[in-house]
């Protein structure tokens, strides 16, 4: 708080007046008394007055509040009575940016410092991403966000630019660990922005469209991996199509060779926990939370009904539970 306003002021004190003040005269000697009274009294105010002037002058920086703040001082002048209008001394305020925040949590991920986990991709991130939010949620040490598109992926920019959309999100949602999936729709030719395709279908095309998709994917990694991130890339699924399937392979193996360049990324291996004991297509697997065999596949033999998508769910939250430990949290 700053200095209270002071003021200067005249005081008249009430008198007893004699009834008929013409009928007394006053001697030489009480008259120099009185003088010399008066003389005293002016001289006591005057050396207030200056007593409080020299403070004023005497600072370069005004009037230190108790708070150490400083304040601006407008000089007193006399208003012709005697009288010295009160100081005006209004305190500088503080500015309200200059106010300190409380420090965000560092450390490793806890309860109090949770981990952000960003879930985005195709559809398939649609069907696996809720049931993932919920494991992660229970362990209290993770919030989570998921962002995906239908039909969506990395070979139609021309359709939706998932490089333009990352770098729209990643400054605001600022995760710490990235869930990404693409490829349910990739499988084709490739596309740039404008619409034009530059390769054509992948098994005709096997090793441009490779060095093309990889390229593409590993562009995706180091946008995702920016600033230290830890990327989970959630792979494909083979189909119950054996042409499909085909394409779908070689695109797999795209993937899976940027992954192996980037020592951050950890790759999910999709293709290899929905395929049967002969490695190819299968309907049925075992499900870890009860050792049954169940139903993984929706009506069009590639993407996972609610078994498969909480089957994958699980691989996945297993992982990011492993990058929690790596990072010093306790669970």
């Amino acid at each position: 708080m700053g200095a209270e306003p002071c003021a200067v002021r005249a005081r008249i004190v009430g008198s007893t007046v004699p009834a008929n003040p013409t009928s007394r005269r006053h001697s030489r000697r009480r008259y120099a008394v009185r003088r010399l009274v008066a003389l005293v009294a002016v001289l006591v105010v005057g050396y207030s007055t200056v007593r409080l002037i020299g403070g004023v002058l005497g600072s370069d920086d005004g009037v230190a509040g108790a708070d150490g703040s400083t304040a601006t001082i407008v000089q007193p002048t006399s208003d012709g009575t005697g009288s010295i209008p009160a100081v005006d001394v209004t305190a500088d305020s503080t500015p309200a940016d200059t106010v300190a925040s409380a420090p965000e949590p560092t450390g490793p991920p806890s309860v109090a410092n949770p981990s952000k986990v960003f879930i985005v991709g195709d559809s398939d991130a649609g069907t696996f991403g809720p049931y993932l939010q919920s494991l992660l949620d229970g362990t209290g040490l993770v919030t989570t966000e998921l962002d995906y598109k239908v039909s969506s992926g990395l070979a139609r920019p021309d359709f939706y630019d998932w490089p333009a959309e990352i770098d729209a999100k990643l400054p605001a949602v600022d995760p710490d660990i990235i869930v990404a999936t693409f490829g349910g729709n990739d499988a084709q030719g490739l596309s740039v922005a404008s619409g034009e395709f530059i390769v054509g279908d992948p098994v005709g095309n096997e090793a441009e469209w490779t060095t093309e998709y990889q390229a593409r994917v590993g562009a995706v990694m180091d946008q995702l991996l920016a600033g230290g991130r830890t990327v989970i890339w959630v792979g494909i699924p083979n189909d119950d199509n054996p042409d499909v399937t085909a394409r779908m392979a070689i695109q797999d193996t795209a993937a899976k060779a940027a992954a192996a360049e980037r020592p951050d990324v950890v790759f999910i291996d999709t293709w290899k926990r929905f395929s049967g004991r002969d490695g190819g297509w299968a309907e049925f697997v075992i499900d870890p939370r009860d050792g049954q065999g169940k139903d993984v596949r929706a009506d069009d033999g590639f993407h996972l009904n609610q078994n498969g998508a909480e089957i994958l769910a699980i691989d996945i939250a297993q992982a990011i539970r492993d990058t929690l430990r790596e990072q010093g949290a306790q669970i």
